[in-house]
C-alpha cells in the first residue's frame, strides 16, 4: 500500500487523536508537503491542495473563533468534504463540536499537538520526506566512520561483513549489514537504513549471526546514515590498473544521485578496516577543501619549475 498511514505519524510525532474510534491505519498520506488552509477558511477553494495534510495554526484558529455559527458550519462542510488525509491543530488548540461532527461524517482524522506551528510543520515535512522518498534495496554494508556514511559493496563472500566488524571493534557504528535500503531525500542526499527484520545483525560465514547491539553495546549501532562514500571491494587482478593518485574522482549512481566511489582490490595482508578509515577521513578532508593528491601534484610541478629555473 502506497503512502504513509496517519496512524504512523500519530505514533511517531506523538499526536492527540480527537476521533478515537476512527481507523487511522487505512488513512494514507501520499505527499510530503503540508497546507495551512487560511484562504479556504475564508471561502476560496480554487487550487486547493486536498491531498496535503491540513495544519491549523494560530491565524486559522483565531479566525474561526470570530465567525458566526452558521458561517462556521458552512466553511466546515465545504472544507471537510474534500478527500483530506487529516487535519492537525497546533499549539494545543482543540476543534469545536461542529468541526468534529463534520469530520466524523466525512471520515477525516482530526489530530492535535501542543507544539508551535512552524516547528511542527518542519518536523512533519522532514518525516514525510523520508518516508515517501524513492527507495531501492542493494546488497552491501553501511557503516558510520568518523561521521561519514561508508557504503561497502562487492560480491558475496568477499569480506564486507568482516570489514564492518573490524570497524565496529575500532569504535565505529553499524547501520546495516547485507541489505541496505537507500532513500533519495533530495537531489543531494541519499539516506541508508536497515530493514527492521535484520537491524543490528551481522552474518559471519563460519560463525553465523551475531547481534552487534547486544555484543558491543548501543554506541556501536545507528538507525540511519547519509551515504557519503562507496567502497567497492573486488578481487585483486594483476592485469588491472588501479588508481594510485586519486586526482580524479570516480562516481557511482543511486536513484540519479552520484556518490564518490573507490574500487579497492582485495589481497592477503591488506587491513580493510584501516583502509576504510583512511578513505573516510580523506573524503572528509576533501569536503573541507584539502586534497592530498592535488597538493602532491602542486609540489611536483613547483619542484619541476624550480629545477628549470636553476638550469
Amino acid at each position: 500500500m502506497e503512502g504513509v498511514s496517519v496512524e504512523k505519524i500519530v505514533g511517531k510525532l506523538q499526536l492527540k487523536n480527537f476521533l478515537s474510534d476512527m481507523d487511522l491505519k487505512s488513512q494514507r498520506i501520499e505527499l510530503a508537503d503540508v497546507n495551512r488552509p487560511a484562504l479556504q477558511l475564508s471561502g476560496y477553494f480554487d487550487h486547493f491542495e486536498q491531498s496535503r495534510v491540513q495544519i491549523i495554526g494560530m491565524v486559522e484558529y483565531t479566525y474561526l473563533q470570530q465567525l458566526q455559527e452558521e458561517r462556521k458550519r458552512e466553511i466546515y462542510s465545504r472544507l471537510l468534504k474534500y478527500d483530506i488525509p487529516c487535519v492537525i491543530f497546533c499549539r494545543d488548540f482543540a476543534p469545536d463540536d461542529f468541526f468534529l461532527e463534520e469530520a466524523k461524517r466525512n471520515n477525516v482524522p482530526v489530530l492535535g499537538t501542543e507544539r508551535s506551528t512552524s516547528e511542527f510543520m518542519a518536523e512533519l515535512i522532514y518525516f514525510l520526506s523520508e518516508e515517501l522518498a524513492p527507495c531501492i534495496t542493494i546488497h552491501g554494508v553501511l557503516v558510520d566512520v568518523y561521521g561519514e556514511g561508508l557504503l561497502i559493496t562487492g560480491e558475496s563472500g568477499i569480506g564486507k561483513s568482516e570489514a564492518a566488524l573490524e570497524l565496529i571493534r575500532r569504535g565505529h557504528r553499524l547501520v546495516t549489514d547485507d541489505v541496505v535500503e537507500i532513500r533519495k531525500i533530495n537531489e543531494h542526499t541519499l539516506m541508508g537504513t536497515s530493514p527492521e527484520v535484520t537491524r543490528h545483525f551481522i552474518e559471519l560465514r563460519g560463525i553465523g549471526i551475531i547481534d552487534v547491539k547486544t555484543l558491543f553495546g548501543v554506541e556501536c549501532v545507528k538507525e540511519k546514515q547519509q551515504i557519503d562514500l562507496v567502497i567497492k571491494l573486488e578481487d585483486w587482478k594483476k592485469d588491472n590498473e588501479y588508481d594510485r593518485l586519486g586526482l580524479t574522482e570516480e562516481y557511482t549512481e543511486f536513484l540519479g544521485n552520484k556518490v564518490v566511489c573507490h574500487s579497492l582490490p582485495i589481497r592477503p595482508g591488506r587491513n580493510l578496516a584501516v583502509i576504510c578509515e583512511s578513505a573516510a577521513v580523506n573524503h572528509r578532508q576533501k569536503k573541507m577543501g584539502y586534497n592530498a593528491a592535488q597538493e602532491l601534484y602542486r609540489r611536483v610541478q613547483a619542484n619541476l619549475t624550480k629545477s628549470d629555473d636553476d638550469e
